[in-house]
């Protein structure tokens, strides 16, 4: 599908869809390997498995958005190698996706943060004019639906139990806040697919988020951090030095032994 595609747009607009859908499958494969660090550590079986199966959701979705970003570059390189041959500064995520798990009211809080955008950002996207991007969005906002539910109703456990809890997820609140503003920052990118009708303005999410966000956080009892967001960064390739220690580990293999199959 995505190679039909390839024909229709010029090299300019193959270039500005390879670019997007790079983001939004970084994102997806920086927070599912982050999930995915939880895995046998939680402090129940539900919750483990809660958590190893929206990486697994997460690192699907990657998988796809990667595969079509190496269709539209056009470098012969395919969603595994743009997972695991990228150096840190070719990375295009959120910041907020890369930041250390820390204890469960942090994972929670970034989660709810992230999940609240994606699913709108999705649901939008499944309307998209690229015909691979509606598929994948059309599919992937089904898990996050999930995904956001769960953390809603675990931000709400946490802020509304007990005053350590409480502490935790205010704290973890309060550490992550500054990240938040990157979600709502596009550049040329976001302007040239918008106009064909091909993304969504990232813009236009934050209203729908903040209205959302500022619900719950008021239900659960939270204070909502009064901290200036940082508005650039994941997409012009910098990063916080957590990204490199994830990719460390990420990449390993592939790096040790170059072409590995299984």
């Amino acid at each position: 599908m995505a190679k039909a595609e390839n024909n229709k747009y010029s090299k300019t607009i193959q270039s500005a869809v390879a670019e997007y859908a790079l983001r939004l499958g970084d994102n997806s494969l920086i927070l599912g390997q982050r999930l995915g660090e939880w895995t046998g550590h939680s402090a129940a079986v539900e919750i483990d498995m809660a958590l190893s199966n929206m990486a697994l959701d997460l690192i699907g979705q990657a998988q796809h958005f990667l595969g079509l970003a190496g269709e539209m570059e056009g470098k012969h390189r395919d969603a595994d190698a743009l997972a695991f041959t990228r150096d840190a500064h070719e990375f295009r995520n959120f910041w907020l996706v890369e930041q250390a798990n820390g204890d469960f009211a942090r994972t929670i809080a970034r989660q709810f943060l992230f999940s609240t955008w994606q699913k709108p950002m999705l649901g939008e996207l499944a309307n998209s004019t690229n015909e691979t991007l509606a598929a994948v969005a059309e599919k992937a906002v089904k898990e996050v639906s999930y995904h956001q539910s769960y953390a809603r109703d675990w931000m709400l456990r946490l802020g509304g139990g007990t005053e350590e809890s409480h502490h935790r997820l205010q704290r973890a609140l309060d550490d992550l806040w500054g990240y938040t503003g990157e979600m709502f920052a596009g550049n040329g990118v976001d302007d040239m697919l918008v106009a064909e009708g091909i993304s969504v303005d990232p813009a236009a999410l934050e209203s729908g988020w903040t209205i959302e966000v500022d619900a719950v956080l008021a239900e659960a009892g939270l204070t909502k951090p009064a901290v200036e967001r940082m508005t650039s960064g994941g997409l012009k390739g910098h990063h916080s030095e957590h990204l490199g220690h994830l990719l460390a580990e990420m990449q390993f293999l592939q790096r040790a032994y170059p072409g590995l199959e299984w």
